[in-house]
């Protein structure tokens, strides 16, 4: 993958505000008329940028409420003209776009469903030529940076120009207390593909559980994310569809209260500041040479561990010793006051990269020997 700049209208001038970060609310299923009303209006007189309503439920079970389709249309074209503020539904395909259209959507966005299935991305993105509408991205379900920006190159391609990206966290068959992991390093990777690309964080489908959004919210604006889409229900305990993950607006207001907003500065004029920074810079690159140097003795090792098991007939993967190194380093890392899970995870790639390196050598050898007796 390159690195490139799209040319892209920028987020605030599609949206036409000038917030940062951008606030996008509103219930996750348009439910009736006035669930849809009251919720909005709350919204609005929070000072919401965009508000938002499912209207297509794409649910992983039949039998779920998978939202009231066109009939919902009509209620969202009546809120939208009586607040006088953009909305943004969710599309699955072609029709969708079309009905979409039809009732006065402002923004289109695509989920993580439709992202993970190139075919369906590209007859939307057919369906989008001609048409100047934003359209938001959801990252796929699994985490696949190369699928996620394959989708944005096929909207891309329509002509579409106002475009940002949703980042609403991956499924993982890993215990986690959210619904599905962040994998922040996913989205700060498509940050380097695509500088210029807008990313608005969903902290209510990564969180699953309204406990986690702030949390979430925070950390999301920490790494600059542009906006945040949050799921807002006028009583969440009565939602048809993710009660868990929604909050009524007076609980939204106060999240957005307690979010911290970094203020961004790429360079700065102070020299003092500028010198403290050069010089912790300078000790993370010495750290980092010192990990890698590290890294490359321990794989010396390795390699050396191989060359024994070969010689005794000792397979290359032990379950006992996989298991020894992620207890043992997790409680390392506990006591010097680590994030375990973050150690694990580190540890999970080394002991990958052990194996492969070890298979390496172990095919490198026999292929030695072969050579050898054949001449």
């Amino acid at each position: 993958m390159v690195n490139y700049k799209m040319e892209l209208e920028p987020l605030q001038q599609w949206i036409q505000s000038p917030h940062r970060p951008v606030i996008i609310s509103g219930p996750c299923s348009a439910e009736s008329e006035d669930q849809l009303l009251r919720t909005c209006q709350a919204l609005k007189a929070q000072g919401i940028d965009v508000l938002r309503a499912g209207i297509w439920k794409p649910r992983t079970r039949p039998n779920s409420f998978e939202g009231y389709g066109e009939k919902a249309l009509p209620w969202l074209k009546a809120v939208r003209e009586t607040l006088q503020l953009p909305f943004a539904v969710e599309v699955a395909n072609p029709q969708h776009i079309e009905l979409a259209l039809k009732y006065g959507v402002d923004i289109l966005w695509l989920g993580a469903r439709t992202t993970v299935n190139p075919f369906n991305v590209q007859e939307i993105a057919d369906a989008l030529r001609g048409v100047d509408v934003p359209v938001m991205i959801k990252n796929p379900i699994n985490p696949d940076l190369a699928l996620w920006i394959g989708a944005i190159e096929r909207i891309y391609n329509a002509g579409i120009r106002k475009m940002a990206v949703i980042h609403r966290g991956f499924s993982s068959f890993q215990a986690s207390k959210y619904r599905n992991v962040p994998a922040w390093q996913i989205p700060i990777e498509l940050k380097t593909y695509l500088p210029n690309m807008p990313i608005i964080c969903d902290p209510s489908h990564i969180a699953g559980k309204r406990e986690y959004l702030q949390e979430i919210a925070q950390k999301a604006l920490d790494l600059n994310y542009d906006g945040l889409m949050i799921e807002s229900h006028i009583d969440p305990s009565v939602a048809l569809s993710d009660a868990e993950q929604q909050v009524s607006p007076a609980q939204l207001q106060e999240l957005l209260a307690n979010l911290k907003i970094r203020i961004v500065r790429n360079q700065s004029d102070d020299p003092e500041l500028i010198n403290y920074l050069d010089d912790l810079r300078d000790k993370i690159d010495s750290v980092d040479r010192e990990l890698i140097e590290i890294l490359k003795n321990r794989m010396v090792l390795v390699e050396k561990a191989c060359e024994y098991k070969r010689a005794n007939n000792i397979t290359i993967f032990q379950v006992d010793r996989w298991n020894e190194i992620f207890r043992t380093r997790s409680e390392w890392a506990r006591k010097m006051h680590l994030n375990q899970d973050f150690v694990t995870e580190i540890y999970k790639l080394i002991h990958v990269e052990s194996i492969r390196r070890q298979t390496e050598v172990i095919t490198r050898q026999e292929l030695a020997e072969v050579n050898e007796q054949s001449h």
